[in-house]
């Protein structure tokens, strides 16, 4: 979600330097790009070890609150082409399911401005035991889809999110964003969603499954 289908890393990253400096500590750009795709209880280990002194499940809380105020006032920054591609794949009835280290509540604040019905399943963060790069959240939504995970797609900006889909044993699509993503023979990169349509998404499945 955060970087794929939205632009919300710059509210995480404000939002940090926010609450690392209310402790007088410092928090850098350098700093908020290693958060990027890691699950929220992973982040606020990190956090507590940058001298935020509040337990885990608070910081989750607090970092939740205040990017959900963010897009409140500010605004649900949508990434190019993520609500058009959703729509063409939801015309050809394809399964779909947002798998997001994001809470639950969070994610549907975001889903409930798309003007559709996006998505079947949300994964959420506060619903894993393993975060990404664990395979476990993307193992969980091709359950709840009732697919087998190889034969998903998943599309993923960050490197934690890229280890997570490729480990479930889905064709994944890399789109950088906040990190650069290198080539690989386990992943697809795309620069943008932008002009991609379904056809694209089977292509790359089709690709995956002539490799195996």
């Amino acid at each position: 979600m955060d970087g794929t289908l939205v632009d919300t890393e710059p509210y995480w990253m404000a939002s940090e330097v926010e609450l690392v400096s209310s402790f007088g500590g410092v928090w850098t750009h350098e700093d908020g790009l290693q958060m990027v795709g890691l699950g929220l209880w992973n982040s606020a280990e990190i956090l507590r070890a940058h001298g935020v002194d509040m337990p885990a499940d608070e910081i989750v809380q607090w970092l939740t609150n205040r990017v959900q105020e963010k897009l409140d006032s500010d605004g649900v920054p949508w990434r190019p082409g993520a609500r058009e591609l959703l729509a063409d794949l939801r015309e050809r009835g394809i399964p779909t399911a947002l798998v997001t280290m994001s809470v639950r509540r969070m994610a549907e604040q975001i889903v409930a401005h798309i003007p559709f019905e996006a998505f079947d399943v949300i994964v959420s963060g506060d619903e894993v035991t393993e975060p990404k790069p664990h395979p476990e959240p993307y193992l969980r939504a091709a359950e709840l889809l009732g697919v087998d995970p190889v034969d998903a797609v998943a599309i993923e900006d960050s490197l934690v999110g890229l280890s997570s889909a490729v480990a479930s044993g889905a064709a994944t699509i890399g789109v950088p964003h906040m990190v650069a993503i290198p080539e690989s023979d386990q992943h697809t990169i795309w620069d943008t969603l932008d002009g991609k349509t379904a056809d694209d998404i089977a292509a790359v499945a089709a690709a995956k499954g002539a490799l195996l």
